[in-house]
C-alpha cells in the first residue's frame, strides 16, 4: 500500500507541485502530459464581478516530469504551452461607428517552472519542503491583451505534510509565491483527501486557496486588464474532484474538475483537466 501511495500523488495533474509530500525513488522518472481548459467565459470574479472584453478560452498543454535524485530528493520540471483565444474582442478604448469586434488566437509558452522537493521526516507522517522557480518565459500581445503567463520571476517555498491510512490519504500544504517586477506576492494554503474506491481507481477531493498580499503596484496595459489574463492581485478559493484510472502499473489516465467559491481577477468558470502518465 505504501508504494501505491508514493507514486499516486504524482498523477493528479497540474497541482502536483503544490500538494505532494512524497518524493520519487532514486534514479526513477515520472512523466505526465495533461490538457486543462477553462472555456468560453466572459465574466471574472471581482468586487463586483465584471465582464471581459470578449469571450475567452484559456487552454494549457502541459508536460510535467520528476526525477529521483535520491530517495528523499526529487527534481521537478513543468513546461506549459498556452493556447488562448478571444472571440468578439472589442477594445473599449477604441471608438467604432460599426462592428469592430475581432477574434484572436495565441499559442506560446507560459511560465516554465523548475523545482526541488526534499523529504525531511518519514515515519507515520511525511514532512517535506519544496522550492521552485518560475521563469519569465511568457508572451504578451498588445493588440489583444492576451498574456500567457506572469511578466515576472516567481519563487515558491512550500511546506507539505501527508499521511496514508490504508486505502485513504490526507495531505496539505502552506507557502507563498514571491514575484518580481512589482507584482504582488501571495499566500497559499490547501489540502486534499483521496481514497482508493476499487483496485485501479482513486477518487480525490481538494481545496486550494490563494490570497494576495497586495504589496505590488505593477501598471499593466489596459488591454491586458480587460482580459484579466495573469494580471496583478489574482486570488481564489478553489475546490473540486480528481480521479485516476491505473490502466497498468506504469501507465494511467487522470481527470479533474474544479471550480471556485470566491475569487478576484480570475475566470468565473470551471476548469477541466485530463492527462496521461508514464512511470519509468
Amino acid at each position: 500500500m505504501k508504494n501505491s501511495i508514493k507514486v499516486f500523488f504524482l498523477f493528479i495533474g497540474v497541482s502536483a507541485f503544490a500538494q505532494s509530500p512524497w518524493t520519487h525513488e532514486k534514479g526513477k522518472f515520472y512523466t505526465q502530459l495533461s490538457y486543462t481548459t477553462i472555456s468560453n467565459y466572459n465574466t471574472l470574479f471581482g468586487d463586483p464581478d465584471f465582464n471581459t472584453a470578449g469571450e475567452i478560452s484559456d487552454n494549457t498543454i502541459q508536460f510535467y516530469g520528476e526525477y529521483g535524485f535520491s530517495d528523499r530528493t526529487t527534481l521537478i520540471v513543468n513546461l506549459p504551452l498556452k493556447l488562448i483565444s478571444i472571440n468578439d474582442f472589442i477594445n473599449p478604448l477604441v471608438n467604432c461607428d460599426s462592428d469592430c469586434s475581432q477574434d484572436f488566437n495565441t499559442s506560446a509558452l507560459g511560465n516554465i517552472e523548475i523545482g526541488i522537493k526534499h523529504n525531511f521526516y518519514k515515519k507515520n507522517w511525511l514532512l517535506s519542503g519544496l522550492l521552485s522557480l518560475e521563469s519569465n518565459t511568457s508572451t504578451y500581445e498588445a493588440i489583444s491583451g492576451i498574456r500567457t503567463g506572469y511578466d515576472a520571476f516567481t519563487i515558491t517555498p512550500l511546506f507539505i505534510a501527508g499521511r496514508s491510512f490504508g486505502k485513504t490519504y490526507v495531505q496539505s500544504f502552506i507557502g507563498a509565491n514571491f514575484r518580481t517586477n512589482d507584482y504582488s506576492s501571495n499566500f497559499k494554503i490547501g489540502g486534499e483527501v483521496g481514497k482508493r474506491i476499487s483496485r485501479r481507481i482513486w477518487l480525490i477531493g481538494f481545496l486550494d486557496i490563494v490570497k494576495s498580499f497586495k504589496n505590488g503596484n505593477i501598471i499593466l496595459p489596459t488591454e491586458n486588464v480587460f482580459t484579466g489574463l495573469y494580471v496583478n492581485d489574482q486570488e481564489y478559493g478553489a475546490f473540486g474532484f480528481k480521479g485516476i484510472v491505473e490502466i497498468t502499473d506504469k501507465f494511467g489516465v487522470t481527470i479533474g474538475l474544479g471550480g471556485a467559491f470566491f475569487g478576484n481577477n480570475v475566470a468565473r468558470q470551471a476548469a477541466l483537466n485530463i492527462g496521461v502518465y508514464q512511470k519509468i
